[in-house]
C-alpha cells in the first residue's frame, strides 16, 4: 500500500476510531489522547501492515492494545508500597476510607438505614447490592421489571438524601 493511500485510509477512519476510543475510555479527553496515540503508532508501523488484509481491523487492534497496555500500566502505578514499620497500611482493609469523610459512617449505620426501609424497597435494594440482576429480582419477587428498577432507584435516592452531608 502506498504511503499516500495508507494515510488517506487512516484519516478516513478517524471518526470511527474516535467513537471506539470514547467507548473504551468513557472520557472525551482520554479518547482524543488514545486516538492520537493510535494514529501515531499506525503511521510509525505502516511498513508492518500487510497488504490485502483488513486495514480497519489492524488499526482498531492497535487502538485496543494501546488501551489495554495503558490500563495495565495505570493499575501497576496505583500499587502502594507500605513502608511503615509495622505494615500498618498494609493491614488496613482496602476500602477503609481512612482519609475520607465517608469513614464517619460505619457499615452498621448504613445497614440500619437500609433496614428502616419498608420491605417493598429494602428487599429489592438488598438483592441488588448482593449482586442479583434486575430481571432475577423481578422473577423472585414476582414484580414487573420497571417496578423493581424504580424501587431500587428510590431506595438509593433515599440513602443519598440521608447521607447527603457526607458527599
Amino acid at each position: 500500500m502506498g504511503t499516500e493511500k495508507f494515510q488517506n485510509d487512516l484519516m478516513n477512519l478517524q471518526g470511527n476510531l474516535l467513537n471506539f476510543a470514547y467507548m473504551l475510555t468513557s472520557n472525551r479527553e482520554d479518547a482524543y489522547d488514545l486516538l492520537q496515540d493510535t494514529t501515531l503508532k499506525a503511521l510509525d508501523n505502516a511498513d508492518k501492515y500487510a497488504e490485502n488484509t483488513n486495514f480497519k481491523g489492524w488499526v482498531f487492534t492497535i487502538m485496543r492494545n494501546i488501551f489495554i497496555n495503558n490500563y495495565r500500566r495505570a493499575g501497576r502505578a496505583a500499587t502502594v508500597a507500605d513502608t511503615t514499620e509495622n505494615l500498618y497500611h498494609l493491614n488496613l482493609s482496602q476500602d477503609s476510607g481512612l482519609e475520607t469523610p465517608e469513614a464517619s459512617y460505619t457499615a452498621a449505620e448504613i445497614t440500619d438505614a437500609i433496614n428502616a426501609f419498608s420491605d417493598d424497597y429494602r428487599i429489592p435494594f438488598s438483592m441488588h447490592v448482593a449482586g442479583y440482576k434486575y430481571n432475577e429480582i423481578a422473577e423472585k419477587m414476582d414484580l414487573p421489571l420497571g417496578t423493581v428498577k424504580s424501587r431500587i432507584f428510590f431506595a438509593r435516592k433515599k440513602l443519598q438524601e440521608q447521607f447527603a452531608d457526607y458527599r
